[in-house]
């Protein structure tokens, strides 16, 4: 699995960018960058990524860091899943 592809897909579907994240690099920034990435839209997208990916994103795993560019929540989805989830 692309996990870069699939985030991008999912920030795609979740923010309405009509096919805008084709262009996403690892390097492009999100947060403050991209304006439909509001409060309520992170929330969906944290939900999203917990669906897509069978992750589950704690409060305390967030932070703005996690949201800075595509790479930075490329990383951290991929973290999670190189980490078994508690049962």
């Amino acid at each position: 699995m692309d996990v870069m592809q699939e985030v991008t897909r999912l920030l795609d579907d979740v923010l309405s960018l009509k096919g805008r994240s084709a262009s996403f690099t690892r390097q492009t920034h999100l947060l403050g960058a991209v304006p439909e990435l509001d409060s309520m839209a992170v929330v969906t997208l944290i939900t999203s990524l917990e669906e897509r990916f069978g992750i589950v994103i704690d409060d305390s795993d967030i932070d703005g860091d996690v949201f800075a560019t595509v790479g930075t929540l490329t990383d951290f989805v991929a973290g999670k899943l190189e980490r078994p989830t508690p049962a």
